[in-house]
């Protein structure tokens, strides 16, 4: 009987009543997150590690990474793209990314050499120039309207996560950043807190370019400014400031654009946090 008490006292759990820990609110227990200033290397195989390590791809489902070969010139190309599955357009992307790198036998995936020619002294010489995979790629072969290169990882992160496609291809160290954005919101409606009764009957929403599209047809100028910048140190939400060129103060847009981008904060849910902080300051 001794023996069980002593058993039931060596695994009894009992808490205790006073906890002795305290936290700092003048803290921030989430750290800043250093900028990552590395380059885009001309290996595939690296890039694609340190694509799966910074995304961590063994836990995160919505981060999509598809390898195919590219063949150019009777040579198979590695690449792959990177994505967030549900921030893109899938038809874009297979129509206008996969579709014309995958697709053999065409004309276009065998580039003819450029040549010229230069005649001196009776004699006609031609000049072969060297092909650049680089540039027939992005001149011929995705037939995009909105590309950009990037040559750092910390641009094309921002770029992938804002809902852009990411293409790497072996020997490159360049990635090729295609919009393929279609990130689902509420459609434009009748704001509920402003009834107008004489005017538009539109609202905005939270897709940012859908209201400085707004704003673009009710303001038919040249002269309107729209200028983005991101706020929160985790969400970074793009922000936009309008502006009349011609009309504005131009010391007054400056003190804001300041103020919005010295704003010390994780994130921001609405336009009424970054009233909010300056009612208190």
């Amino acid at each position: 009987m001794n023996f069980l008490k002593q058993a039931i006292k060596f695994f009894e759990y009992i808490p205790k009543e006073n906890y002795e820990f305290s936290i700092d609110p003048t803290s921030n227990n989430i750290p800043d997150e250093p900028e990552d200033s590395k380059t885009i290397f001309p290996s595939l195989s690296v890039n694609l590690d340190y694509i799966k390590t910074k995304y961590n791809t063994l836990i995160n489902s919505d981060i999509v990474i598809r390898e195919f070969k590219i063949p150019i010139r009777n040579i198979d190309y590695s690449a792959f793209i990177l994505f967030v599955d549900g921030m893109v357009d899938n038809d874009s992307i297979n129509d206008f990314i996969l579709e014309p790198l995958l697709l053999k036998n065409s004309i276009s995936m065998k580039p003819k050499e450029s040549t010229t020619t230069a005649i001196s002294k009776g004699i006609s010489v031609k000049r072969v120039k060297k092909f650049n995979l680089e540039d027939f790629i992005f001149d011929s072969l995705i037939p995009q309207n909105s590309i950009q290169k990037e040559d750092k990882f910390s641009d094309l992160i921002s770029k992938v996560n804002s809902g852009f496609c990411a293409l790497f291809i072996d020997t490159i160290s360049t990635c090729f950043c295609i919009e393929t954005r279609d990130i689902k919101g509420r459609s434009i409606s009748q704001p509920l807190n402003e009834t107008v009764i004489h005017g538009a009957h539109e609202g905005f929403i939270e897709n940012i370019r859908t209201n400085t599209g707004l704003i673009r047809k009710i303001i038919n100028n040249e002269n309107l400014i729209i200028e983005q910048t991101h706020v929160g140190k985790i969400s970074k939400t793009a922000v936009a400031i309008c502006y009349m060129q011609n009309i504005t103060n131009d010391s007054l847009v400056s003190e804001v654009k300041y103020r919005i981008n010295n704003l010390s904060i994780d994130y921001i849910t609405s336009s009424r946090t970054i009233r909010t902080i300056y009612w208190r300051l």
